[in-house]
C-alpha cells in the first residue's frame, strides 16, 4: 500500500462559495426520500456497502458515493463521520436497468 503524509481534501474544501442544487439534484433528493425504506440502523462505527448498476462503462465508480450517502444521512439521522469504512462495486447493466444498493453495519 502507498502512503502519502499529506491531509486529504473534503468535497467541501474544493468550491468557492455556495453551491446549489441542481433540479435534478433535488427531485433525486426527494424520490430517495419517499422511496427509503424506514431502518433501524446498528451501532456506530459504520461500514457502508455501495453497489451501482451503470449502464454506461465510462461512469466512475465515485460519483454517485457522496449525493447518495448524504440523503440516506439526511434519511436516517446519521452523520457521516461514524463511516470508518466503505466497499463501492460497479456494475454494468442494460440501459434502463440502472440501480444502486446499499448496506450500513458496525464495523
Amino acid at each position: 500500500m502507498i502512503r502519502i503524509d499529506y491531509k486529504p481534501l473534503s468535497v467541501n474544501d474544493c468550491w468557492r462559495g455556495k453551491r446549489f442544487k441542481t433540479p435534478e439534484y433535488s427531485k433525486y433528493e426527494r424520490d430517495l426520500l419517499f422511496l427509503l425504506p424506514k431502518l433501524k440502523l446498528p451501532p456506530t462505527p459504520y461500514h457502508i456497502t455501495f453497489e451501482f448498476g451503470f449502464s454506461s462503462r465510462s461512469s466512475d465508480w465515485d460519483n454517485p458515493v457522496k449525493p447518495l450517502q448524504d440523503i440516506l444521512q439526511k434519511k436516517y439521522g446519521f452523520d457521516d463521520k461514524h463511516i470508518v469504512k466503505a466497499t463501492v462495486n460497479k456494475v454494468l447493466v442494460p440501459k434502463g436497468k440502472e440501480y444502486f444498493k446499499f448496506k450500513i453495519e458496525t464495523v
